[in-house]
């Protein structure tokens, strides 16, 4: 039987050029091959042999594969979304909003909520997993990222409660919500990005403009009206771009806030009628 955590760490060593969670990237990729959760691995990893199919997963990761591109899924918040190549791989700092979002509600909850830019579903699908009452829309500009989203909601069985549509952020939208959740392209055109990202992922949903603030302009000032009263509309932004968004959101008449992700860099702000 070939052994598990010596394939393991092997595989580590050649993913540190590649990666920055090298031995995050390899367990995943085994557990994928293997059909079992990553917990299990490791949890007695000597009861498995390597499968064949593990090499080729490291040799994909060696060419900046996303490891999410691979194995074909991403956990997220409390729910494990489908995603696939020319998706936006949902990423732990954006939980960050539906932290802040879970804070701002406390013990209410919203009853309709509104994620633009919504790509697989991640923001949308992880407040209604987080609600059990509330519905919402998500919104994307790609046909493609609308039907990721819905094959997600069916998977998680919140088909009933979930809507999605192809769109330009909010244009032709109307009604409010109690709770606006976005993540916008905010990377700057002359930005250069890893190989993971650039290659892979897609454009469209990563830059926006000379300053990376294009599409913040042109969402913000349709907030103002499709905010119900005592809700909130809570933006991912670039680690950098906390006052500049900031002008914005108080030019439109908001409140803001902002939230720190995990490694303590400003992510999420959250507007609230001033």
């Amino acid at each position: 039987m070939t052994d598990v955590a010596a394939a393991l760490r092997e595989a580590a060593q050649r993913l540190e050029g590649v990666s920055d969670t090298p031995r995050l990237d390899a367990e995943l990729l085994m557990a994928h091959a293997l059909g079992v959760e990553r917990q299990a691995l490791l949890l007695d990893p000597s009861r498995h042999a390597v499968p064949a199919e593990f090499v080729s997963l490291v040799e994909r990761r060696m060419v900046h594969e996303p490891v999410a591109y691979i194995v074909g899924y991403r956990d997220f918040w409390t729910i494990r979304l489908a995603v696939g190549p020319g998706m936006l791989i949902p990423r732990p700092d954006s939980e960050t909003l539906i932290e802040a979002a879970v804070d701002y509600f406390g013990d209410n909850e919203p009853k309709r909520v509104l994620d633009l830019g919504c790509g697989p579903g991640t923001l949308l699908l992880a407040a209604l997993a987080e609600w059990p009452d509330a519905h919402g829309l998500g919104v994307d500009e790609s046909e493609k990222a609308a039907d990721w989203a819905e094959m997600n909601a069916d998977d998680l069985g919140l088909n009933d409660r979930a809507r999605f549509r192809v769109g330009d952020w909010a244009a032709g939208l109307d009604g409010q919500f109690d709770l606006i959740l976005c993540n916008p392209p905010y990377i700057a055109d002359s930005e250069v990005l890893m190989p993971d990202v650039a290659d892979h992922e897609p454009a469209g949903a990563l830059f926006a403009g000379v300053d990376g603030l294009d599409d913040y302009r042109r969402i913000i000032p349709d907030l103002p009206r499709l905010l119900a009263p005592g809700g909130a509309a809570i933006l991912e932004i670039g680690h950098s771009q906390h006052m500049l968004v900031r002008d914005l959101a108080e030019a439109a008449g908001f409140s803001v806030a902002c939230r720190q992700d995990l490694g303590g860099r400003d992510r999420a702000l959250l507007l609230t009628r001033a």
